[in-house]
């Protein structure tokens, strides 16, 4: 038996608009960059997906408001770290403001000096092909130069909440 829904106009409150999109399932990705300077940077997304095989393109988007934004748009490659199901830990630290983020982790080196983080289910390293401005975010569009994957459950995000994949 199906449950009633409750319809909104675009005029609405947009944290219903926010609950309505929490409706789908994410997995959890880390997008990380090292500036000219040498400064590693990193945050959590969960707006990441594939744009195109051929070419391989991938996009993600973050606020206009963002404190890395000047970072991203500046920087030549950057790496997209998905997260496995074990990796909630990480998901919260780049999510966080103030903490060292990239403190203790065993990092790898990507493209253009981008950290690879350990431990996830796929990371890309892609260069920064595209941006475009989409309301409140800038979506940018990544042309995957390397990746790798394990077999490994990915990290969830459902409902304002981590979630696993179940049999």
């Amino acid at each position: 038996m199906s449950q009633s829904s409750i319809s909104f106009t675009a005029a609405d409150s947009g944290r219903e608009f926010r609950s309505a999109l929490g409706r789908y399932a994410t997995g959890i990705a880390v997008v990380t960059l090292r500036t000219p300077a040498g400064e590693l940077l990193g945050l959590t997304v969960n707006s990441f997906n594939s744009v195109s095989l051929a070419p391989p393109l991938v996009v993600w988007s973050l606020s206009s408001a963002s404190s890395s934004m000047a970072a991203f748009e500046a920087s030549e490659y950057y790496a997209i770290n998905v997260l496995a199901a074990g990796q909630q830990d990480l998901s919260q630290r780049f999510a966080s403001r103030g903490e060292e983020r990239f403190g203790g982790l065993a990092l790898d080196e990507g493209l253009g000096g981008a950290p690879l983080l350990p431990g996830c289910c796929a990371r890309f390293e892609c260069r920064n092909a595209t941006r475009h401005t989409g309301g409140d975010h800038v979506v940018f569009i990544g042309e995957v130069e390397r990746f790798d994957y394990r077999e490994d459950e990915p990290l969830i995000y459902f409902g304002g909440a981590y979630r696993r994949l179940a049999a």
